[in-house]
């Protein structure tokens, strides 16, 4: 049966051309495993360069998008399956039911977004899917010091830290696939 893997990133490529780099190999590792791409269906970005690496690669790609930002992040026609739902909400819902694992490569307030309602979703029991936060060049890092600072705080139990599997690379977060969808 095929994994799949969501991956919420950026619709701009970033700053350090690694992020870019990462987006390629994560693309890449994802069709050379049989895991289908599940991401926001945009061509601009580190979305457009995950789609790419993955397309390239022969891997299967599903991507959702809501009609709002079709011209704005380009929506990507050429995808294996390509959705565009109404809403933001629903597209994030569409993403998460067709995954079986999240990967979090760098991105802004969108990817946020995701990731903080893939996180609470997990803190209430509604799912138990790896969620691997790929930490290229230490990007993340404020991020985990959030979710450490939160659970510091008393605002939530130190379990909320489990639901994420920091890793440095792709090659690391393709290693965590592995081992999470096995």
């Amino acid at each position: 049966m095929l994994k799949s893997v969501c991956v919420f990133c950026g619709s701009r490529t970033g700053n350090d051309p690694d992020y870019a780099n990462q987006a390629t190999a994560l693309g890449t590792a994802l069709a050379e495993n049989n895991w289908r791409l599940v991401y926001g269906a945009g061509d601009v970005g580190l979305m457009g360069t995950v789609a790419r690496a993955t397309q390239t690669a022969g891997g299967d790609t599903f991507g959702v998008i809501p009609a709002h930002l079709v011209a704005w992040e380009v929506g990507k026609v050429d995808l294996t399956r390509y959705i565009v739902t109404e809403t933001m909400h629903e597209r994030k819902k569409v993403m998460f039911m067709n995954c079986d694992a999240v990967v979090l490569l760098p991105g802004g307030a969108g990817s946020l977004d995701e990731i903080f309602e893939v996180l609470t979703w997990r803190q209430l029991g509604l799912h138990e899917k790896p969620v691997v936060v790929l930490n290229s060049n230490g990007y993340w890092d404020p991020f985990i010091q959030l979710l450490k600072h939160v659970v510091d705080q008393g605002f939530a139990d130190a379990s909320l830290l489990d639901y994420i599997i920091p890793v440095p690379d792709a090659a690391a977060a393709t290693a965590a696939l592995r081992d999470a969808l096995s």
